[in-house]
């Protein structure tokens, strides 16, 4: 076996490759990241592909007689013809769940950055802010508690169920929209609701569904008068499940109290996206499922996947 894995820049961690332990299965070597004009020259003997980011096309597909197996380094594998791979009788594997934990608890540290201003208020002090004013407390902005307020969760995979989990160790009360039946939760409030109800309900939303032509601009102008005035989201799903534009406009008029997000639509962004500008908003780079125990499951995972592939049982296939 020929392993090629085309961009893992993103999944070291120190100095020793993270790939070693795939010297038992195979043949391999491993690039940081690969340009869209080297993709062909460096697959062309590989039986195995492992990407994250590279897109992995029908023609490129086609041009690789070589190729059996496909693995992708995440759990979105919207970066490979799927289709194409299967009429080749070539698996596309991804690594599932993952980062459940890691993608959760960044969702709350979004939410609570924005409901508390930690930072802000840290930069304050250092900048002696809290010695000139001499009172034992103050505050920059509004503290906002999330106790009894109403987390509505768009999507209800692993990922949604451990925000709805966290959300009620917070004492909110919780909603969820999913498209395939799911076993409620052993707690309580919660209930499943429509997509359209929850957006009507929720103070704040958590988006955790995957970027489709179903989903995407799912957050619009129309979704967002739904919603009652002060409601807060928080995207870590795709950014293309956002219309930039509505949603800068709902938080420039003030229907929109906060916009917190990990994804945008196009990565990295344009300096003219409208969510840059617009107020009360609160980015990071695409890094919530970057911890460094996530990172080694994603390797763990594909290294296994390659395993159960070569042994003629694969495993988490997306395209049977």
């Amino acid at each position: 076996m020929r392993i090629v894995i085309l961009d893992d820049k993103t999944l070291q961690m120190g100095n020793e490759s993270p790939w070693i332990a795939l010297g038992a299965l195979g043949e391999w070597i491993a690039y940081d990241s690969t340009p869209a004009e080297l993709v062909l020259e460096r697959s062309v003997d590989a039986d195995v592909l492992v990407v994250n980011k590279v897109v992995l096309d029908a023609g490129i597909i086609g041009a690789l007689p070589r190729l059996k197996c496909i693995a992708v380094t995440a759990a979105g594998t919207n970066v490979v013809d799927g289709e194409a791979a299967k009429k080749r009788g070539i698996p596309v594997c991804n690594t599932p769940a993952y980062g459940t934990d890691a993608v959760a608890q960044h969702v709350f540290a979004l939410l609570l950055e924005f409901c508390r201003r930690s930072s802000l208020h840290d930069a304050s002090i250092r900048r002696g802010d809290w010695a000139r004013r001499g009172d034992f407390c103050y505050w920059l902005t509004p503290q906002i508690e999330l106790t009894g307020k109403t987390m509505g969760v768009y999507g209800y995979g692993n990922l949604g169920k451990r925000v709805a989990e966290i959300a009620h160790a917070f004492r909110m009360n919780v909603i969820a929209c999913t498209h395939s039946p799911k076993p409620a939760p052993d707690f309580a409030p919660f209930e499943f609701v429509s997509g359209e109800e929850l957006f009507k309900r929720a103070d704040v939303i958590s988006l955790h569904c995957p970027l489709t032509e179903e989903t995407k601009g799912l957050v619009c102008g129309r979704t967002l008068a739904l919603m009652k005035p002060g409601g807060i989201i928080v995207n870590t799903s795709r950014g293309g499940v956002v219309d930039s534009r509505d949603a800068a406009e709902a938080l420039r008029s003030g229907h929109l109290a906060g916009f917190c997000a990990d994804v945008l639509a196009k990565e990295p962004p344009a300096q003219d996206d409208p969510l840059l500008s617009a107020p009360n908003t609160l980015f990071t780079p695409h890094l919530a499922w970057a911890t460094n125990g996530a990172r080694q499951n994603i390797i763990d995972i594909t290294i296994e996947n390659i395993r159960r592939f070569i042994s003629g049982t694969p495993q988490n296939v997306v395209n049977p």
